[in-house]
């Protein structure tokens, strides 16, 4: 049955078709659901690695790196201490380096103010360095098991999917659609199943639902040269902007400006031409 939607553009979902959604998807799940590394655990913290890792980066790819950075920084209070540049080289492979230092500045805020642990709040975690809405509601729900709603891109799929509602319905009604579906008391397990049942079986192209933002081309693009530059001054200690023009390839102008870039990041730092990492 599709959803009805008020004259406030609010969508009803029929309370039998939310059940049957429910033992579909846990049925399923029963059956078919993945044994990721994350799963094994409620540590706040490492539930926030693994979610700072997994944003826009594919599953296979985080495993690896989720088991290395818990065995180099196992508490909060490691990774606050962490040297930047330590941190990165862990983080190379995931990508999108600025992840990997706002990591480190959340645990550097919490373990500064006088705390070994996570805020238990949404507020509270929203106000960290790095922490989204997303994020604040996955590590209540993963951590902790609280009757809250995640929304990533497979859960939207699933639920604009099964549902039948519009394709492009805006954040806080989806938000509040999932919160109205949740099974209060299975947060965890509910959200689990409505991942993988979105990523292993209602994929974008089994659906035709397609993500609502897209990547272009890494090699060449301007993310690309961002990473490699770091990747020098990781592998080669600081260095002057002409070293680095030839070592990229590129004009010195080019250089100085993905250098700055990547200052407004705080990745890395420059004195005069000498560049290095933070």
């Amino acid at each position: 049955m599709a959803p009805r939607t008020t004259s406030h553009g609010q969508c009803h979902v029929d309370p039998s078709t939310v059940a049957a959604l429910q033992r579909r998807v846990f049925d399923w799940y029963a059956a078919n659901g993945r044994d990721l590394p994350w799963r094994r655990t409620t540590d706040p913290y490492a539930i926030l690695v693994s979610e700072i890792m997994l944003q826009q980066t594919q599953v296979p790819r985080v495993i690896p790196k989720y088991a290395g950075f818990l065995a180099a920084y196992p508490r909060l209070e490691d990774l606050a201490k962490a040297p930047l540049d330590e941190v990165l080289r862990l983080w190379k492979g995931l990508g999108y380096n600025n992840r990997g230092r706002r990591l480190r500045d959340c645990a550097a805020v919490v373990a500064a103010g006088g705390r070994g642990e996570l805020p238990r709040s949404f507020d509270g975690l929203r106000a960290l360095p790095g922490v989204g809405p997303y994020t604040a509601r996955a590590v209540l729900v993963f951590a902790h098991n609280d009757d809250v709603a995640a929304v990533d891109a497979n859960v939207r799929r699933v639920l604009t999917h099964e549902l039948g509602l519009p394709a492009g319905l805006g954040d806080g009604e989806l938000q509040r659609v999932a919160e109205g579906v949740l099974p209060h008391g299975r947060s965890r397990d509910w959200h689990n199943a409505l991942m993988d049942y979105g990523a292993l079986v209602l994929t974008a192209r089994a659906t035709g639902l397609a993500p609502r933002t897209r990547q272009g081309a890494f090699e060449g693009s301007r993310r690309w040269y961002r990473s490699r530059l770091l990747q020098a001054l990781l592998d080669d200690g600081p260095q002057r902007l002409d070293q680095l023009a030839l070592a990229l390839e590129v004009t010195p102008d080019v250089v100085a400006a993905l250098t700055d870039l990547l200052s407004r990041d705080g990745l890395v730092r420059r004195e005069g031409d000498c560049v290095q990492v933070a």
